[in-house]
């Protein structure tokens, strides 16, 4: 088998998306949440994602945000797109801009839709993608989610994938929260390059050959999220840094991701536009707000002031 480079590594955010009064995407406050991100720690950010709402999207909305975040800046060399969708020609018409707009890679949900559906059916879907965007630019990071989208990845799936596609498919996003099976897969493909879902496993991934880390909370934790990586890669003692960094997302998952990051923005910036959120989420009930702001005081850990 053909390795696939590694050609993305770090600390990655699962960017939010901010709403205005009608709940359609502010992008203006995203960009300005991308700047933030890259300034305290992000290698990358993956926009348009589970956390960042955008099954909730159309897709003419979702392109909007991408040439939203192109116009206002935000280099594409930073961005980890997700494209994927139910739909094939979807799927082609998001991942081809993003590839325009000069995305480093993409990040894609299987169809998920259709349960219980054959590795032949996900590789023709996965395949299909690719050859219609026809792009050597092309790199595609598999999403491995299970639990939300009901459609998993094997590994016998990915390794056809990398026969067929070496150049294009690159790594995978593992949301799976098992361990063995991110470590399993950094093993099994070389150069293959696996991201964790969960800050509590990104220090035993990238102990054992992983990538990285896409998270959710690395909304407010970036700073923390990339002590640990440096330290990592530079021998330093970081057991502390990413003690820190597994209380602070224990403390959030407790409660719905999306609405927790952004009741803790909402504070952050004192801005309460922040707590939108697109049915059907829902924000944070008052008590639940409380309960999580005293238990990040109890952690001791403020994120950096946004701008």
């Amino acid at each position: 088998m053909t390795k696939s480079p590694k050609l993305a590594s770090g600390v990655f955010a699962a960017a939010l998306t901010p709403l205005t009064a009608d709940l359609s995407p502010d992008v203006a406050r995203l960009a300005g949440h991308c700047r933030w991100l890259l300034d305290h720690g992000c290698d990358g950010l993956a926009v348009l994602g589970t956390t960042g709402e955008a099954n909730s999207f159309s897709v003419d909305e979702r392109l909007a945000i991408l040439e939203g975040l192109a116009e206002a800046g935000i280099p594409g060399r930073a961005l980890m797109p997700g494209t994927g969708c139910c739909a094939v020609p979807d799927t082609v018409r998001l991942t081809r801009r993003a590839v325009e707009l000069g995305a480093a890679g993409v990040l894609v949900l299987p169809p998920f839709y259709y349960k219980n559906v054959s590795d032949d059916g996900l590789f023709a879907a996965y395949s299909e993608v690719i050859e219609r965007v026809g792009d050597t630019r092309l790199k595609v990071y598999l999403y491995h989610f299970p639990q939300m989208s009901a459609v998993p990845i094997g590994y016998g799936l990915i390794e056809r994938l990398l026969d067929r596609y070496p150049d294009t498919v690159a790594g995978m996003k593992d949301s799976s929260g098992d361990l063995d099976n991110m470590t399993g897969a950094a093993r099994a493909f070389p150069g293959f390059a696996v991201f964790s879902g969960s800050e509590e496993l990104f220090l035993p991934l990238l102990r054992a050959g992983g990538a990285g880390c896409i998270t959710a909370v690395n909304n407010v934790a970036s700073p923390l999220a990339a002590r640990v990586y440096a330290g990592w890669r530079e021998g330093n003692d970081i057991e502390a840094d990413n003690g820190l960094l597994v209380a602070v997302r224990q403390a959030i998952v407790r409660y719905p991701l999306s609405a927790a990051l952004k009741e803790i923005m909402a504070r952050l910036t004192g801005d309460g536009d922040w707590r939108r959120v697109r049915p059907p989420l829902r924000p944070m009930e008052d008590g639940d707000a409380e309960a999580l702001a005293g238990a990040l005081d109890d952690i001791g850990y403020t994120p950096p002031p946004p701008p």
